[in-house]
């Protein structure tokens, strides 16, 4: 409803009665109205209140520039990643490789909490969460049905992260694989089936995009082929054309991939491979981040676009990235790369709040 107020003075009529306002009050009353008016017009008259172009193409009524401006920082988006979870079940036997590796495997879960009740604490809040691999560990049955008759470690695992404020995006490690006891195929049938999760893909946020890819699709992960060897990282010729059209649209990018980049077979079909592409395309490719190894590496550019390999939350849990995207700009910070103690597991906590 609108009103219409066609006049104001002092002698005010009420019930038969004149009001009359002192000065003050009147310079008090005239202040309030004339504010108001200017405001509502300023509202009314905006063009670009409704839609921006991005906020049209989702479907959604876009902010007046001057309430987008009230914002914190409209400009800014956050993100975290973590990688190499390890969430097992009560099937779980072990023991791992070494003592170290054994008594962890029994502290995924509470530290994996831990990282998850801080990132959901930081302010500014965080807008998307990335698992770089290894979401559980390994698998305590071949058979399929197993995994809808049982509670087990990827149900485990997918509570956990359900709490997360924000949505997690996961990728695919190689414990998230029993190859060749359990066919690549059953392992995707139970990700779609149960969490929803394709072998690889990109989701965008803010104009930015984030790759998942995975480097157990290609020949060094087939088995019986004369390239056989899962120390070694390939995603095949299909997964390479997909990569570089999502490339091709030059979006300000992420890539989540489980191996680092030097245990990744350079190239696969003829020179055609994961590391020129990434060299063609290092301008549009902001950091390229890894798991695996569970600790924190850092490679510059030597392939071309920013390369680091991060820890694990199944050491530390401490073991998160914190992004600063700045939309604008076209850039990324790393606020909480100056905690790490590289080289090792660990990390400090990072306690921002603003």
């Amino acid at each position: 409803m609108f009103v219409i107020i066609r006049s104001v003075s002092r002698d005010h009529p009420r019930g038969g009665r004149c009001v009359r306002f002192d000065e003050k009050s009147w310079q008090i009353a005239s202040f309030i109205f004339y504010t108001w008016r200017l405001c509502f017009a300023t509202v009314l008259n905006r063009r670009r209140f409704i839609g921006s172009a991005a906020a049209g193409a989702a479907g959604m009524v876009a902010l007046p520039n001057f309430l987008e401006a009230a914002r914190p920082d409209s400009t800014k988006f956050y993100f975290a990643i973590i990688a190499d979870t390890h969430i097992i079940d009560e099937f779980y036997k072990g023991p791992e490789s070494n003592q170290e590796d054994t008594e962890s495997m029994f502290k995924t879960r509470e530290r994996l909490i831990a990282a998850r009740d801080t990132i959901n604490a930081l302010t500014p809040a965080m807008e998307q969460v990335f698992l770089v691999g290894d979401y559980f560990h390994d698998y305590p049955s071949l058979d399929v049905d197993f995994y809808f008759q049982h509670t087990t470690r990827i149900d485990n695992a997918k509570a956990l992260t359900d709490v997360f404020r924000v949505p997690v995006h996961v990728g695919f490690g190689n414990h998230d694989y029993a190859v060749p006891k359990l066919s690549r195929e059953a392992t995707h049938e139970l990700f779609r089936r149960k969490l929803n999760v394709s072998p690889y893909y990109s989701t965008e946020h803010r104009g930015w995009k984030f790759v998942h890819l995975n480097n157990f699709l290609g020949d060094t992960w087939t088995a019986g082929h004369e390239k056989f060897n899962k120390q070694i990282g390939s995603l095949s010729e299909a997964q390479l054309n997909w990569f570089e059209a999502e490339l091709e649209q030059r979006k300000p990018t992420f890539v989540f991939i489980h191996f680092p980049l030097s245990i990744v077979s350079p190239t696969e079909k003829a020179d055609y491979g994961l590391h020129p592409l990434l060299k063609k395309h290092q301008e549009t490719i902001q950091r390229v981040v890894s798991g695996h190894w569970h600790r924190w590496f850092e490679f510059g550019r030597s392939y071309g676009p920013q390369h680091l390999v991060m820890a694990a939350t199944r050491y530390d849990p401490n073991a998160y990235l914190i992004v600063e995207a700045d939309v604008r700009q076209a850039t990324h910070q790393l606020l909480n790369i100056d905690l790490v103690d590289w080289n090792t597991h660990f990390s400090q906590p990072f306690t921002r709040r603003s």
